[in-house]
């Protein structure tokens, strides 16, 4: 058992004699737990999508890059070092294709997980249909200037260097597939590291929603993700906070990765 702090949000009582009863709930705590060395996984959501000389039109309508390139160089490294040498496992949750099929654990999964489905039937695309996402391609995101950048950029997408799979390393495209995987190894924790915490990581398949319908509990590393952020937001954070938030009373726990370290290295110096 590794045991280590985490963060959690109470979300109780609101107390109906304030002005806003929201205001009585407990808010962040934190306390130590418990978890499995067996039976958790850290789970990688991340891409290199180039440089803004690039594709300047994908940096302009994703603010969120130049984040998570820093969460890249500053923070991957020490915590996959910290949890490739300890018993828990690192799996991968990738987007698109080609980039990562040519890996040891993408080969791996495909024979965990066997073929892929039958897609369901595609829905009626009518004329207003098509003109109300033309709508929502023009004037919500990307716009029409930047389309052509955001298509090239994630048609060259690969993991980023500081998080590039190594060995047989799990690599699940959807959540099908990474259930695959948590139950070869037994896993029912996942602690989720990469972008975004308000995007990719809650909705996407293999995300924590997907995964949390099949009953594992999904966590976050506070300081190992990223937001996308609006203009509302961008300036305080408010997205990411709002979504640690959601993740620490929906789907399961907060957790700093110097704590996660420190617990690790622990472990390691008394197992002598």
């Amino acid at each position: 058992m590794l045991r280590l702090k985490t963060h959690y949000y109470q979300q109780f009582d609101a107390d109906y004699a304030l002005e806003v009863p929201a205001e009585g709930y407990g808010g962040w705590q934190t306390a130590e737990i418990e978890i499995s060395l067996e039976h958790t996984a850290v789970v990688m959501h991340a891409w290199d999508l180039g440089t803004p000389e690039e594709f300047p039109g994908q940096f302009r309508a994703c603010n969120c890059l130049p984040r998570t390139y820093q969460v890249c160089r500053e923070v991957f490294p020490r915590l996959l070092a910290a949890v490739r040498a300890s018993p828990i496992p690192v799996l991968h949750v990738v987007a698109g294709s080609g980039y990562y099929e040519q890996y040891p654990g993408w080969a791996r999964t495909l024979a965990l997980a066997g073929p892929d489905p039958q897609p369901p039937p595609e829905i009626l695309r009518e004329p207003v249909y098509e003109r109300l996402q033309e709508f929502r391609r023009d004037r919500v995101f990307p716009d029409a200037h930047n389309r052509a950048d955001c298509d090239a950029a994630w048609k060259r997408v690969r993991f980023p260097r500081e998080a590039e799979p190594q060995g047989e390393e799990g690599i699940a495209r959807d959540g099908r597939q990474l259930l695959a995987l948590c139950r070869a190894a037994e896993i029912n924790h996942l602690i989720y590291a990469g972008f975004n915490i308000d995007w990719c990581l809650l909705m996407s398949p293999g995300g924590m929603v997907d995964m949390s319908r099949y009953g594992l509990i999904c966590s976050a590393f506070r300081d190992a993700v990223t937001a996308v952020e609006n203009k509302e937001t961008a300036r305080s954070g408010l997205g990411k906070e709002v979504s640690l938030w959601r993740v620490s009373v929906g789907l399961g726990f907060v957790f700093d990765t110097a704590d996660f370290i420190r617990a690790l290295a622990r472990l390691r110096s008394a197992a002598g």
